[in-house]
């Protein structure tokens, strides 16, 4: 049965295959990683949500600062006609997009997109309310699978905010920005949030926080795991590490084993050794600087316009043009 509210190219099953999956790589590879994309569940959400309010983590509330303070001017420069935002969860800050492209009289619609069904579903029944002349449909897909589901109505800005960009490493970073690029016209707009090197005594702290929100987060992949993948993890044997990463100038989060760990993953039907003091990395969050992002998104055949910050420059948001 079509769904009225949802376009949907992922299935619950899809997910499930994908976790599987990702979760056989990832633990038999060495080093041991998991995408962070399994945070996610409704704990983790929650989790995350509270994590954006606390006084260590600034993304947040800096590109919230910017979107504030610009995004008249982005309607304005854009005159989009369908805006598209990629990872959309709640679509909180986005709205201060909706609000400018609506006042502008451009705006006719916006398509939300995320893995979620059920946090679309509720975020498209409320936008619906808020912004009643707007045709609101969400689109159940993998931002990195299935970008040839977007809409295609002409005249589209597409938004991909929050710093999520840095969850990519720069291998995977450059076809995402290319099959981006192939999915718009001549023209048409990618408004991009990313989060800027800076003193580790200001990073590592956002991923480090003095309550543990963020370690019980992290912790959260292996409560996931034990749910879906009939997993024996003792989450409590596993202690929360954020490092800065020079090198690469991103941020990585770890799980260290405290104590030798063996694991049975019963959906795998798989056993995990894992040494004491030995990690699980399960998420790098890449920094930016404008030279090296303005490179990355002209390869791609993106041309940046702007680049704004917050007033502290801690965080940027990029608008750049297809060309």
């Amino acid at each position: 049965m079509q769904d009225p509210d949802l376009d949907v190219y992922l299935l619950d099953t899809d997910l499930a295959a994908a976790l599987r999956a990702d979760a056989r790589a990832g633990l038999t590879a060495t080093p041991k990683t998991l995408p962070p994309k399994y945070f996610y569940d409704a704990r983790g959400s929650e989790l995350f949500e509270e994590i954006t309010r606390l006084p260590e983590y600034y993304p947040t509330r800096a590109e919230r600062e910017i979107l504030t303070d610009r995004a008249a001017v982005i309607a304005r420069l854009t005159g989009a006609k369908t805006l598209v935002e990629l990872g959309s969860g709640s679509s909180e800050k986005t709205r201060l997009l909706l609000s400018a492209l609506r006042d502008a009289g451009t705006l006719g619609s916006f398509a939300p997109l995320d893995v979620s069904a059920s946090a679309l579903r509720d975020a498209v029944a409320t936008l619906r309310l808020e912004y009643p002349d707007l045709h609101v449909r969400g689109i159940v897909a993998d931002f990195v699978n299935h970008l040839e589901v977007l809409p295609d109505n002409g005249d589209r800005l597409v938004a991909f905010l929050g710093g999520t960009i840095g969850n990519f490493t720069p291998a995977e970073r450059a076809p995402f920005l290319a099959a981006l690029r192939a999915r718009l016209g001549h023209g048409e707009w990618f408004l991009l949030g990313a989060d800027l090197v800076k003193s580790p005594s200001v990073l590592v702290p956002a991923y480090d926080d003095a309550a543990g929100v963020t370690a019980e987060f992290n912790r959260n992949v292996l409560h996931v795991l034990n749910r879906t993948l009939s997993a024996d993890f003792d989450v409590s044997a596993f202690r929360h590490v954020a490092l800065w990463d020079p090198a690469n100038e991103w941020i990585e989060m770890r799980l260290r084993a405290v104590g030798a760990q063996r694991v049975h993953v019963g959906g795998l039907n798989l056993t995990v050794d894992f040494a004491d003091g030995e990690e699980l990395r399960t998420e790098v969050s890449a920094k930016f600087r404008r030279d090296g992002l303005t490179a990355e998104l002209s390869a791609a055949g993106f041309a940046l316009r702007h680049w704004w910050t917050d007033r502290e420059g801690r965080f940027a948001l990029a608008l750049a043009v297809a060309v």
